[in-house]
């Protein structure tokens, strides 16, 4: 996959101050999944307002305060670049997820 490509679904917003990323693989946008007491519904409502290449997440996970990733790609980038602790991700039915808060 090049960085060139637009696979990964992604919203941006405010609220109460906040800059919220919600971003997700693009194969799973609007997908459930569940195990155990576990369960998420991966919400265009919530995740999509465009879908962007790898270099632009990048850039706008820099700029969020709070940062909700599913997927095994978005995840892997987060980790890949220092955003996110590998032992800090959650598996719902064989999909990551994973929550960033930026403590200013």
């Amino acid at each position: 996959m090049s960085d060139t490509e637009h696979n990964i679904a992604m919203r941006m917003y405010r609220t109460r101050g906040e800059v919220v990323l919600a971003a997700c693989d693009r194969d799973i946008l609007g997908m459930y999944f569940e195990e155990g007491d576990l369960h998420i519904h991966v919400r265009k409502e919530f995740y999509f307002e465009s879908f962007v290449s790898d270099q632009t997440f990048l850039n706008s996970i820099k700029m969020a305060t709070i940062v909700n990733l599913v997927g095994k790609h978005v995840v892997d980038l987060a980790i890949e670049h220092g955003f996110i602790d590998e032992d800090n991700v959650i598996w719902i039915s064989g999909i990551p997820h994973a929550q960033m808060v930026m403590m200013l």
